[in-house]
Formats: C-alpha cells, structure tokens, sequence
C-alpha cells in the first residue's frame, strides 16, 4: 500500500542570527522539511531588494535555494492557517507545560515552532501548540543554540 509522505513544516519565530537561520535551513533541508516559515523579524534569504543574503548563504550552503520558504510578519495568520488545515503543533522550548522530546510522536501534517535565541517563544504562541517539546538540559548551562535544538529535535522526532 503506498504510504502518503508526511507534510513537515518548520516555522522560525523572531530568530535574530543570519547565521542560525542559515543553519537552521541546512538542518532543515536535510531532515526532509517541506516548507519553512520565517515570522517576525527572523531575516530571510533574501532581503528587501530581491538581493540573496550573503550571511545565510554561507552557512545553509545552497539549502535556502532547494527548500521553499515564506516569509510572514506576524506569526498569528501562519498559526490560523495550519490550525485550519488541521496541522499538530509542536513547540521546540523550555516551559513548566513541556515535556521529553523523545516522546513526541509526530502525525501526517506536523509543525514545529522554534523562536527567539534568548526569550524563546511568546506564552501567546505557546497556547496554540498541541505539545511543547523540551530537550533537558544535564549540565550547568540551562538552554542549546536554537539551531543545534532544531537538529537535536528533527532529527528525534522524525527518526531520521
């Protein structure tokens, strides 16, 4: 029986790093994204004059050439639309409603949600999630770069 391939979005919220969103889209590409959203103020690949940015290119290595990508201001309409078509919402972040990445189990059509490198995402955005999806931490230091967070987690979750 042939198996429908799994729809994974992955949206960057408020991500400030050129870098990490270069990363991120490296990461992405290779986990088997389909799409990613930038919301907020995470820069794009591109900027306002339909110029490629350098910053992002040099580390997603091509990646932001090969996985579609949008860009939306505000996160809120990019929420309605996969709450509509009926998406699971996972945030990647450290809350007292979180729990074990490991034990999420991810559907047909998955979001996962990551935000800012040092306030992380909005409690607003948060409420939307289905599930919020924490590493834990075993050393001193409470909290990953936000790009090694979305590898560890993509590739976790989707047993890649």
């Amino acid at each position: 029986m042939f198996m429908k391939k799994k729809e994974v979005i992955l949206i960057i919220h408020n991500v400030r790093s050129a870098y990490n969103v270069g990363s991120i889209f490296r990461t992405a590409e290779t986990a088997g994204i389909n799409e990613i959203y930038l919301t907020g103020y995470t820069p794009a690949p591109v900027d306002k004059f339909g110029r490629g940015r350098k910053d992002i290119a040099k580390v997603s290595l091509g990646a932001e050439k090969i996985i579609p990508w949008k860009k939306f201001s505000k996160i809120r309409e990019v929420l309605i639309k996969f709450k509509k078509e009926n998406y699971f919402i996972v945030a990647i972040e450290q809350s007292k409603n979180s729990f074990d990445y490991k034990k999420v189990k991810p559907r047909q059509k998955t979001v996962f949600i990551v935000g800012n490198e040092i306030k992380g995402l909005d409690q607003k955005i948060l409420n939307k999630c289905e599930v919020i999806a924490e590493i834990p931490m075993k050393g001193k230091k409470e909290s990953l770069n936000v790009a090694v967070s979305v590898g560890i987690a993509l590739f976790r979750i989707l047993k890649i």
